[in-house]
């Protein structure tokens, strides 16, 4: 009997404590403070921000030097074994005399009609001959776009090691970041982009705004083989095809011989003109190239400049854009109230050669030896 009283008393003991317990009203939850942050400390951190922008574009011009690099010397090879040798050969100059002829039956007296349209087709077979087939190993328009990426990513790393140097908020922080505008392309809306939304993108072709960016500037460009390129390409063009109708124009005697005489003995002066007009044209065929390749590497120099250096339509163009932005977007500064003794450490960022591809795509950052190498 006394042990069930023992146990009864124990249940009731147990009982009134867990009812004791659900009376109890819940404890507030721990509030965290709200962290002031001065407006000198969102200055470092804009300058931090601007400093991050910069270091990664060395790297990200680097990258796209050395695919550029190898896509010249690609373009160059094409030209020696493709577009020399074919513009060079009797026969081909021969069947250009051809066009050459027809372009002035239908010039009337528009003296520069035929140079002109002799000048649009060798541009043409350049094109077919040599900056298609290099496109399909080196585009620049991919390599405008990977290099982008790069700078991108490195600029994340960086931005990230800002926040956590400063010991800010991440709330605070990419607040922060989504009130500077880097894409403004609007409308649509969603042409807009902050920084938050950049660096954030994975991967970045995914981001509207970059998108829209990516395709005023390739508009711009013109594409493979057109617009700044095509622009190069016509003065080379033009001066090959008026070198080459002067030259036509005095070595066509023995075809015009050949057409007033008619019949067999007109046969026989085109033959012979054949095999006189091969022997000549092969012992002049050796300046020929050398004038040649001297018109089309001026013109390859002048294109691969356009292309590294041109701030609006070259491989760099996006990246310059977006760094432009970042420096215009931070002259506004977020200002808050400063309590007493909240004011945060602030530590330099590290200086711009330490900064680095690691954290970068590996499968981007992979591709520079071998493209360099090319």
């Amino acid at each position: 009997m006394q042990i069930v009283n023992d146990k009864l008393r124990f249940l009731i003991v147990v009982l009134m404590l867990v009812l004791s317990g659900c009376a109890t009203p819940d404890r507030a939850p721990e509030e965290i403070p709200d962290i002031q942050i001065s407006e000198s400390t969102w200055r470092q951190i804009d300058d931090e921000i601007s400093l991050a922008s910069l270091a990664a574009e060395k790297p990200a011009s680097n990258y796209a030097r050395g695919f550029m690099e190898a896509w010249r010397e690609r373009v160059r090879q094409h030209v020696e074994s493709d577009f020399i040798p074919w513009f060079t050969s009797y026969w081909i100059q021969q069947w250009l005399a051809v066009k050459v002829a027809w372009y002035k039956l239908g010039a009337g007296e528009e003296a520069e009609l035929p140079v002109n349209r002799l000048a649009a087709y060798l541009q043409e077979q350049y094109n077919d001959r040599v900056l298609v087939p290099v496109a399909s190993e080196i585009d620049p328009d991919v390599i405008r776009t990977r290099t982008t990426a790069l700078y991108v990513q490195l600029l994340g790393v960086q931005i990230k090691g800002i926040q956590l140097r400063h010991g800010l908020p991440p709330a605070k922080f990419d607040q922060h970041l989504m009130a500077m505008p880097v894409i403004t392309l609007a409308p649509p809306m969603t042409n807009n982009a902050s920084l938050y939304e950049l660096v954030h993108a994975d991967p970045i072709t995914g981001l509207p705004a970059y998108l829209a960016l990516n395709a005023r500037i390739r508009n711009a460009a013109g594409g493979l083989g057109g617009g700044a390129l095509e622009t190069r390409i016509s003065p080379a063009a033009k001066r090959v095809s008026e070198q080459l109708v002067s030259r036509l124009a005095v070595s066509g005697g023995a075809s015009a011989a050949s057409a007033v005489v008619g019949g067999v003995a007109g046969m026989a002066i085109s033959l012979g003109a054949v095999g006189f007009g091969v022997i000549a044209h092969e012992s002049a065929r050796p300046e020929m190239e050398a004038q040649l390749r001297e018109i089309l590497a001026a013109a390859l120099d002048d294109i691969w400049h356009t292309l590294m250096e041109d701030r609006a339509t070259g491989v760099m163009a996006e990246v310059d854009y977006l760094s432009a932005r970042i420096a215009g977007g931070l002259v506004k500064t977020y200002t808050q109230p400063v309590a007493p003794g909240t004011e945060l450490q602030r530590r330099p960022l590290p200086d711009a050669q330490d900064v680095h591809e690691e954290g970068a795509n590996d499968d981007v950052a992979a591709d520079l030896p071998h493209a360099a190498g090319q």
